[in-house]
């Protein structure tokens, strides 16, 4: 399946770049290219993309304040962040709250993100390798979630609930947690639409957040 592809970045050398590089990828197709967070909207309502590549520096409005407007829409593109990280802790919290799913900073290779890219278009959640390291430091330095109560919402999910969430908090997709828990596909859509119904989350990237927050993970 083609992956259709919509490019965010300030500056339209690294845009065409992009889009330089991802024309040459045979399942993925940029469907265009723009520097402006206001205009990017209306291409995502108008041209529908599977994924938005965006910089957190556009004009009009941030990237950041984009994707969440994104995430109101009826069907949201996923979103991978490309931008350059100064303050990895701080960025990578905004951007997962606001509902991005993968976030790489501007020194990844090409491969890295064609592969985020894909892993996005999948459902999945990413982080560059230094990102990640940071992250999971940053969150051991927090205070011991085990010793904490978990908040009402995550007492009054189901252990299939529960199991479903620990799942996808590790990073599987829809598919891989139906053929590990052998039941079918609708079925763990299902569970996980009732799982953000009771926790409140937008989606999965909300999901992942809150699992490690109130101990699931």
């Amino acid at each position: 399946m083609t992956i259709r592809v919509l490019i965010c970045d300030e500056l339209p050398v690294i845009g065409d770049g992009l889009r330089t590089l991802l024309d040459a990828v045979p399942d993925i197709d940029v469907i265009g290219t723009t520097d402006n967070g206001m205009e990017a909207i209306v291409q995502v309502r108008t041209e529908r993309p599977d994924v938005v590549v965006t910089d957190l520096n556009l004009r009009t409005i941030s990237g950041l304040e984009m994707i969440r407007r994104l995430g109101k829409e009826d069907t949201p593109p996923h979103i991978v962040v490309f931008t350059r990280i100064s303050d990895a802790d701080k960025t990578v919290s905004d951007v997962l709250h606001a509902g991005a799913c993968c976030l790489l900073g501007k020194d990844a290779s090409p491969q890295e993100l064609i592969t985020a890219i894909r892993a996005a278009a999948a459902g999945r959640t990413v982080l560059a390798p230094d990102i990640a390291q940071r992250l999971v430091t940053w969150f051991r330095e927090q205070p011991d979630t085990a010793e904490c109560e978990p908040p009402p919402e995550v007492t009054e999910l189901t252990p299939r609930e529960r199991e479903v969430t620990q799942m996808v908090a590790r990073g599987m997709s829809t598919e891989e947690v139906a053929r590990e828990l052998t039941i079918g596909v609708a079925t763990v859509r299902t569970h996980l639409y009732r799982v953000r119904t009771k926790l409140g989350v937008r989606d999965r990237a909300q999901l992942v957040s809150l699992a490690y927050q109130s101990g699931l993970i």
